[in-house]
């Protein structure tokens, strides 16, 4: 598969930089024991994240990483290379999470995003809001987690509001 490339870097994108239809590969990362324990002991503390005796009699067999977790470190490629450092605006929220296949220590995963759809914004003529598809990828191609969501970003070149001449 052939991946887009942005024309702009991400502290000069704006909502006209994001191409419906579009993937982006964002690069990856693989996440430690250590990070995986760690991270699982503040926020998501079950027995196949934090306990490696009762992670290997666990249906996993052995340390997975929070799906939190790897929506995460997903979140810091996104934030490194996909989200506007100057005109991103945040998100009005995800859908359709899914966590397809434990991530273990040491897995090498890719982060991808299709952009689906777009659209400007009718009750603010400054920012627009574009609909995306993300996959995390492990090494040997299987899907690990998928979302949907959406980002609003703020216009290059906002529509000039509409004035009636009377």
């Amino acid at each position: 598969m052939a991946y887009a490339t942005f024309s702009t870097p991400t502290s000069d994108r704006y909502f006209e930089d994001y191409e419906v239809g579009a993937t982006y590969e964002l690069g990856d990362y693989a996440l430690t024991e250590a990070e995986i324990v760690d991270f699982a002991r503040r926020f998501d503390p079950q027995r196949f994240h934090v306990d490696r005796a009762a992670a290997a009699e666990s249906p996993y067999g052995g340390i997975i990483a929070s799906g939190w977790h790897t929506a995460s470190a997903m979140m810091r490629l996104m934030v490194d290379h996909f989200v506007s450092a100057n005109a991103g605006l945040g998100s009005p929220g995800l859908d359709e999470i899914r966590w397809l296949k434990p991530v273990r220590p040491g897995a090498k995963l890719t982060v991808r995003v299709t952009v689906l759809d777009k659209r400007r914004s009718q009750s603010k003529p400054d920012r627009g809001l574009f609909f995306h598809k993300v996959e995390v990828v492990d090494a040997t191609g299987d899907t690990v987690m998928t979302v949907r969501g959406a980002g609003m970003v703020r216009l290059r070149e906002p529509t000039p509001a509409l004035r009636i001449i009377e």
